[in-house]
């Protein structure tokens, strides 16, 4: 399934390119908020990651940059949340979804749930070395299959849909 849609790639000298990791980090202080009153929310549907796929995808690797950096220092100054040792692995692993999302939908200018497949498990695949490579573990990456396979589901599907959306 492809779908023809409006995709952007804003650069830092324009305004939209603010206003928009504006809205997307407000967007990743709501809506863990909601996933957190599930019991273990956060771990299971991994809300960060949906809003900057869907960001990085729509206005490009640079917005959705910003977000990723801006996201969990913003979230853990006001909640409290993520804890701050897991702060350079969280951060590392949106970088790195923001920067995939953004160069794929640059280069082939279009959205297809097999391209946000190869993005999802790209940006896994480097985001869990990162993160092997920073806390000498594996436990943590196992549980992002394991037990996240519920918020994996819901980038995929939840990004097609956000990514349409105003086309």
């Amino acid at each position: 399934m492809e779908a023809n849609v409006r995709l952007y790639s804003l650069d830092y000298d324009e305004a939209k390119t603010y206003l928009w990791a504006t809205v997307f980090v407000a967007c990743n202080l709501i809506l863990p908020q909601l996933f957190h009153l599930i019991p273990q929310g956060g771990i299971i549907f991994a809300p960060l990651s949906l809003v900057i796929l869907a960001g990085s995808y729509k206005f490009g690797w640079k917005t959705g940059l910003l977000a990723a950096l801006a996201s969990p220092l913003v979230n853990h100054a006001v909640t409290g949340m993520p804890a701050w040792e897991v702060m350079p692995v969280m951060t590392f692993k949106l970088v790195t979804l923001a920067l995939v999302a953004g160069l794929v939908a640059q280069h082939f200018k279009t959205v297809s749930l097999s391209l946000l497949i190869g993005v999802i498990l790209v940006s896994m695949a480097i985001g869990c070395l990162g993160e092997f490579i920073l806390t000498g573990g594996i436990a943590a990456t196992i549980a992002d299959f394991t037990i996240g396979w519920p918020g994996l589901l819901l980038m995929l599907f939840g990004t097609w849909g956000i990514v349409q959306l105003r086309n």
